[in-house]
């Protein structure tokens, strides 16, 4: 009994060290590279074979398949990537994966400690970020293979127990049993590259045969697509087949390859006695030839995927909610803000047409038009608290100081576009259910004014919509230097109508209140599109260029903040 004790706390501590270390070197490398990742994903796709490099890059970044189709599913989601640019990725995904295994047959957990005691060194004693980063992916190195040591020390003298050692080697017999077991348990701690470890161990402790490895990892390869399938229950259908995809080719390869386990099993014995490098090669070869058998066809694949999951048949009516916000990208911040840039312009989009349409519902005094603006400003209202709630998670993550600073812009910017929806709803469209009411019309001159400054107004916001989408900072800084010219056409406007008073023009008499706070209303607007061409100036520049911007008392440190939002 005490050995079963032993082995199992030995077994505990040693997987929760091994997927910890996984997690802050998956942390540290996404501080490294990962304000680059989103961009990546984006442009080096459209080519299925650059698409299988990113793919196997971005997993040995992250060390998990998993993780790489679960941040797929959510970019296929919002739109940012198409199903076919999704495919080449998870199959490079799959070869990054192997990479773990390999270092586990090279023997790495004999250099854990040390590489956990540079990592650790590294951490308390430098002062620069960009070191502490370099120091966490070593600790986490470290800590990820000196899990696996313990639990190797840990299962060694079960090699002297026959139950154990019987029921492990009947996996060869139970083969369909064994891939299930296998499945269920990558499912469950979220990792491939942790169950092909533990296969690796209990093969290099002569614990199972080859035939029953490899019966276990066409489990673990099958297992690591399930929680990709869950997450991607009720997203788009475009998700759906992302995840779809990555099961269907991980069956595919256990279907094509299970009646042929024993010659494969004595080509890996050709290429090499020592059990962990014939367990690492069977687990990269498997990837590798998924990836050369349908490369070749994932456009096809695409078309499949699309007949099996089809689109609904009956779709929802549109709910208000955001269009591109995944909360379950909120743990990478780097892809978290590529969505939080496109929901910034979808809202931004919004606010230009609420902005432009202001004119046309003075033009034809229509109730149905005022209604339909004051439900787009419902619908700015949810993005506006989607948003800032979405912003805030991220914030609660580990960010580098830039992405710190992107999320403090994002959140001026946003605020500024409710304002924006604000003075739409609260003023303008107060004033015009005052004419509509009353009845009354501006005069001609009055109207040609108004009609000028609008149109000076949708360009202006025109531009920054452009600066915003295209991150342009001449565009910003250009588009800010008309807000002075709107404030003095606006002093002008007014005293043109005091003059028209003066003289006694009737409708300008009548509509003189309505005329000015519109007038006003319309410059408001304006300096609210400055703030955000400003924001858009500094985000991304260097932090004293942020801070010059933004008072000291709004500014706090990356430290502070987090620890205030936790």
């Amino acid at each position: 009994m005490d050995l079963w004790e032993s082995v199992t706390l030995g077994l505990m501590g040693g997987m929760g060290l091994l997927l910890y270390g996984m997690y802050i070197m998956s942390e540290g490398l996404q501080k490294i590279a990962g304000h680059r990742l989103r961009n990546i994903l984006s442009t080096l796709t459209h080519n299925r074979f650059t698409a299988l490099v990113v793919g196997a890059l971005v997993t040995i970044l992250f060390q998990s398949s998993t993780a790489t189709t679960v941040i797929l599913v959510g970019l296929t989601s919002a739109s940012i990537l198409t199903l076919k640019q999704t495919l080449g990725v998870i199959l490079g995904a799959d070869i990054g994966t192997t990479i773990t295994a390999q270092l586990i047959a090279l023997k790495a957990t004999e250099i854990s400690l040390p590489i956990v005691g540079i990592g650790a060194t590294i951490i308390f004693f430098s002062k620069r970020d960009k070191y502490k980063r370099v120091g966490q992916v070593l600790l986490g190195f470290g800590l990820l293979f000196l899990g696996l040591k313990i639990m190797s020390d840990t299962m060694h003298p079960l090699r002297d127990a026959p139950f154990f050692r019987e029921m492990l080697m009947s996996a060869s017999s139970y083969p369909l049993l064994a891939i299930a077991a296998a499945a269920i348990f990558t499912f469950l701690v979220h990792s491939s590259a942790a169950s092909v470890g533990i296969i690796m161990v209990l093969a290099m402790q002569g614990m199972i045969s080859l035939h029953s490895a490899i019966y276990l990892l066409f489990g673990a390869n099958i297992g690591t697509s399930f929680t990709a399938v869950i997450s991607s229950l009720g997203s788009s259908r475009e998700a759906q087949r992302v995840a779809t995809a990555h099961l269907l080719f991980k069956l595919a390869g256990v279907l094509i390859l299970f009646p042929f386990v024993t010659p494969f099993a004595h080509l890996l014995t050709k290429l090499t006695a020592t059990p962990g490098y014939q367990v690492a090669n069977a687990h990269t070869l498997f990837n590798v030839g998924i990836a050369i058998l349908f490369l070749p066809f994932t456009k096809y694949f695409a078309r499949f995927l699309e007949i099996i999951v089809p689109e609904r048949r009956e779709e929802k009516q549109e709910e208000l909610k955001p269009k591109y916000l995944d909360n379950k990208l909120i743990t990478t911040p780097s892809i978290a803000l590529g969505l939080v840039s496109k929901e910034v312009n979808h809202a931004s989009d919004q606010v230009y047409e609420m902005t432009c349409s202001v004119i046309t519902i003075f033009e034809k005094s229509s109730i149905e038009l005022l209604d339909q603006l004051n439900k787009k400003e419902d619908y700015l209202d949810v993005l506006y608290k989607s948003i800032t709630q979405y912003l805030t998670d991220v914030m609660r993550q580990p960010l580098s100081r830039q992405e710190f600073y992107r999320c403090m812009s994002y959140m001026h910017i946003v605020n500024d576009l409710e304002h924006i929806g604000d003075i739409i709803e609260k003023d303008i469209t107060y004033i015009a259910s005052c004419k509509i009411a009353r009845g009354c019309k501006f005069s001609d001159a009055g109207w040609e004014e108004i009609n000028e400054m609008h149109q000076r107004l949708c360009d202006m916001m025109r531009m920054a919509n452009l600066a915003l989408f295209s991150n342009d900072r001449e565009l910003a800084e250009k588009t800010a230097k008309l807000y002075p010219e709107l404030a003095r056409m606006e002093r002008q406007l007014r005293a043109q109508h005091f003059n028209r008073l003066k003289d006694g023009t009737t409708l300008s008499i009548s509509t003189s209140s309505l005329h000015l706070d519109l007038i006003n209303s319309f410059l408001r607007i304006s300096e609210h599109i400055k703030n955000i061409c400003y924001e858009i100036v500094v985000m991304g520049e260097n932090n004293e260029a942020y801070s010059s911007h933004h008072s000291d008392d709004f500014v706090h440190s990356c430290d502070d903040l987090t620890m205030t939002l936790n």
